[in-house]
């Protein structure tokens, strides 16, 4: 019953037919080498992905490794799905399309991999916290993370005597007092849709349940109730950046950010790259957004960004874990975090970037919470009702549109769930 109803999930996203995993895969060829195929989802990191494989294969005499590295590897998958013509191994975040996966069975149980010994337990758990019921096994290797909160201009702190603040309140006086300089405190570009939820999500690993999305789909609570703090507290960061959001981008805010136009900047690790090509000089540095009014109410927006999984019809997984071993190399990750300014998953001494500095201590400790939108369905469009939200500033209708698109959206998730606590008890 399960596989008949993510089946029907799937077909709203193109990835339909999904009764039985079988297909191609890769095979000993008449060079006499097996022959392994990554697809992976990071365009912007083709050039290291090219030179990954050239590396390997100058290395290795039994295994040809191809990556292909998209532009729109997401759908280039679905098609490849729906014609069971499967890579070997996928590179993919960790978000409600590798729910999908593991319930509709593509993946496989990656428990006999060794290398899973070394990856930190907070992103095994942010892993196996997706999965839209408990299941057995694991199928994804996370590779590297990255973190929402609020970047800063180091420089512009310190010359000021700018603290970093711990709680909501402290945010508030220090946005007041960066105003009170005729400084502006923060720069969005609301004009994107996406970038409306990076301060959504980091406030929201504060001030919600970081299962929220289960305890909804199984009828314990509601986001009206869960979120609205999370979303009065987000209109008030409205009166911190500019009089209109809506008429900049993402780039226009980065280019502003980086041309000291603001102070700071609600936006992921991943903006990083862009504003230093602005500004090379740049002195940034990170902090938690502390949405909590208690200190250790915070935790770090952290999600898995890139894991490889092997996929079910892979005919030679030694030789995918071979792969494996080569990417998962302390060498490889470092230059992987060189390159992409990105958090190891991975245990070990590694080089940072030091505008993450600010949350170094969260990493390191593990207190992190994944991106409650890593649980939302594409099809619901969280990031255009936020935009829709900032815009009309209405709370109450914001909130119920959730609840009632929640339900609309995944009422195939929401009947999966049921089905297994019927059967097995409570999917917690």
């Amino acid at each position: 019953m399960k596989k008949k109803v993510i089946a029907v999930l799937l077909m709203t996203t193109v990835l339909f037919s999904m009764a039985a995993v079988a297909g191609c895969g890769s095979s000993e060829s008449s060079d006499g080498k097996t022959h392994i195929e990554i697809v992976q989802y990071k365009p912007e990191a083709t050039d290291y992905f090219d030179a990954l494989e050239e590396e390997f294969n100058a290395t290795h005499d039994d295994i040809q490794l191809t990556i292909d590295s998209p532009n729109d590897a997401s759908t280039i998958l679905r098609t490849r799905f729906i014609r069971e013509d499967y890579p070997d191994i996928i590179g993919i975040g960790g978000d409600i399309n590798y729910s999908y996966y593991v319930d509709a069975e593509i993946l496989a149980d990656v428990s006999d991999y060794q290398g899973m010994d070394d990856i930190k337990q907070a992103y095994k758990d942010i892993n196996e916290a997706l999965e839209i019921v408990p299941t057995d096994g694991i199928y994804g290797v996370p590779y590297v993370a990255n973190a929402a909160g609020i970047l800063y201009n180091r420089d512009m702190f310190a010359e000021h005597g700018w603290e970093i603040p711990t709680t909501w309140d402290e945010l508030m006086a220090l946005c007041d007092d960066i105003q009170a300089e005729g400084i502006l405190p923060f720069y969005f570009g609301f004009r994107d849709t996406w970038t409306c939820l990076a301060p959504w999500n980091a406030m929201a690993v504060d001030l919600a349940p970081a299962d929220v999305c289960k305890q909804v789909n199984r009828g314990e609570t509601t986001f009206t109730e869960e979120y609205k703090e999370c979303a009065e507290k987000y209109l008030q960061l409205l009166d911190y950046g500019p009089d209109d959001p809506f008429a900049y981008g993402y780039n226009d805010a980065c280019t502003a950010f980086a041309n000291g136009e603001s102070a700071m900047y609600t936006i992921g690790s991943y903006a990083v790259p862009q504003i230093l090509s602005v500004n090379p000089e740049m002195n940034i540095d990170s902090f938690v957004m502390p949405a909590s009014d208690d200190p250790d109410g915070n935790t770090l927006n952290s999600g898995i960004d890139l894991q490889f999984c092997v996929t079910a019809d892979c005919p030679d997984k030694e030789a995918a874990y071979e792969v494996l071993d080569f990417l998962y190399e302390d060498e490889s990750i470092q230059k992987y975090i060189d390159d992409q300014n990105a958090i190891p998953c991975k245990e070990g001494e590694f080089e940072l970037a030091p505008m993450l500095d600010g949350m170094m201590s969260y990493i390191e400790s593990g207190n992190m919470t994944d991106y409650q939108d890593h649980y939302y369905p594409s099809e619901m469009a969280v990031d255009a009702q936020l935009q829709t939200f900032l815009i009309n500033q209405d709370v109450d209708a914001f909130l119920k549109k959730f609840d009632t698109d929640w339900q609309r959206y995944n009422r195939d998730i929401i009947r999966t769930v049921e089905e297994y606590e019927a059967e097995n008890g409570s999917a917690e």
